[in-house]
């Protein structure tokens, strides 16, 4: 009986299956649809505007002609030009100007209105209140040029910005004359 061939038994395999990769593939998805959810939320910041007061020009606190008034308005119009004023449109010692950008043009005249507002303000007592600076990109103005004085608002250490799509009826006679 010992020549007689044995039965070859099959090897019985575990019936387990291991599901470590599967684990890791599921947290994987569970973390990117978290995140993907997250940057999908929209991100936007509120504006402050002054409060509007007929009797003081417009800004709560006075209508402040001169040096005092912190505000410079930028608009952009066509072919790289930027026509800048300070305070109120009309009322301000500041004429509108027609500039360009570059290290000479725009960021000369903001780095100058800078100074005078912060030395103002610093001999008023309130120290470190800098500029506010209102950008209007006009319907002829390009994305460029949008970045670029955006970038100047950095180089300047203007952190007080905004970016504003309206225009007076007075800005756009003026837009319509340059």
């Amino acid at each position: 009986m010992k020549n007689l061939p044995q039965k070859v038994r099959s090897k019985k395999l575990s019936s387990r299956v291991d599901l470590t990769a599967m684990v890791s593939v599921s947290f994987l998805l569970i973390i990117f649809f978290m995140v993907a959810a997250e940057l999908r939320k929209p991100k936007v910041m509120d504006l402050s505007l002054p409060d509007y007061d007929a009797y003081t020009c417009g800004w709560r606190g006075g209508c402040h002609m001169g040096i005092d008034n912190r505000v410079i308005t930028i608009i952009l119009d066509d072919n790289n030009k930027i026509i800048t004023y300070s305070g109120l449109f009309g009322y301000s010692e500041y004429l509108p100007k027609t500039i360009e950008f570059g290290k000479n043009g725009i960021r000369k005249e903001l780095k100058e209105r800078q100074k005078e507002i912060l030395n103002y303000s610093a001999a008023m007592g309130r120290p470190k209140r800098g500029a506010i600076v209102i950008i209007k990109p006009s319907k002829k103005s390009n994305f460029k040029n949008l970045v670029d004085i955006l970038d100047e608002m950095a180089i300047t250490k203007i952190d007080t910005y905004t970016i504003v799509n309206d225009f007076t009826p007075d800005e756009e006679k003026l837009l319509a004359s340059k």
